[in-house]
């Protein structure tokens, strides 16, 4: 599926109308870093992903890792838009009984590659999930991971990397979801992990530099991911938290509160999703 650019700008709105609504019904989860990684997310799954939602399970597939696993909504909106189940699922978030659990589970949610939560273990198991496909399956299907940025003050993020370019997994793309805010505040005040860029190059990986929210930018960079030969590539996309809902940008406060009726109304009015 190769959807240009409109497409993907009216894709990625519905998406985001989609958390805001799952997580207001739930009254729980993480709208900030979901809203930050849609556009990442919405290229991948409408662009760039070789998925099938009538073949789920292809061993010839993409994999995708959603290493911050707290971002599951925007991860479960893109599977529902992209046809793996009904979109009216969504909104059964979080509540008892539902497959879509506040961190995706592969075991119960079709198209869920890993499941994730635990900060740091994302990144290795698709660096895992590499390390088989090129020297042992020696499959041609790619793997993809989405990272946070308060998740790489996590040490297993970085013995991953190291691990990714010892075998020299060209078959491994990475994107840094840089919105600079975990749940404490600015990761620079909570605990710098700057410089990102000479930190993943001097771990023996391409780097890419590019606006997250910027669709050809993001295109453009996974095509140069697909050319890069011996070595991993991390693209490090800059990206608003809480983007597409002014109340939720570049505050930190919404990294895990859910909005209530009231702000509710006024995001999806925002969001174009309220006459």
């Amino acid at each position: 599926m190769k959807k240009n650019k409109e497409e993907l700008v009216e894709i990625s709105k519905q998406i985001r109308k989609d958390i805001v609504q799952m997580l207001t019904e739930s009254a729980s989860g993480h709208p900030g870093g979901s809203l930050s990684a849609t556009d990442i997310v919405t290229t991948l799954f409408f662009s760039e992903l070789n998925i099938d939602p009538n073949n789920p399970k292809d061993e010839n597939r993409d994999r995708f890792v959603l290493s911050k696993g707290h971002a599951a909504p925007v991860l479960y909106s893109a599977l529902a838009r992209r046809g793996f189940f009904d979109p009216k699922e969504l909104l059964t978030l979080r509540k008892t009984g539902s497959r879509l659990q506040g961190h995706p589970n592969m075991n119960y949610v079709e198209g869920v590659d890993m499941s994730t939560g635990s900060l740091g273990q994302g990144i290795s198991c698709a660096v895992g999930m590499a390390i088989v496909n090129k020297h042992v399956d020696k499959n041609t299907h790619r793997i993809y991971c989405l990272l946070g940025d308060g998740e790489c003050e996590e040490g297993q993020v970085w013995e991953a990397c190291m691990a990714a370019a010892h075998y020299k997994l060209d078959n491994l793309c990475a994107v840094l979801d840089y919105n600079h805010l975990q749940i404490d505040g600015n990761i620079d005040d909570v605990i710098s992990p700057e410089p990102f860029a000479s930190k993943f190059e001097s771990f023996g990986w391409n780097v890419l530099d590019v606006n997250g929210h910027d669709f050809y930018e993001l295109r453009n960079a996974f095509n140069q991911a697909k050319n890069e030969k011996g070595k991993p590539t991390m693209i490090i996309a800059h990206t608003i938290k809480g983007k597409g809902v002014s109340s939720m940008e570049n505050n930190y406060a919404w990294h895990g509160t859910a909005p209530n009726d009231e702000q509710y109304e006024m995001a999806m009015k925002e969001l174009g999703g309220l006459e």
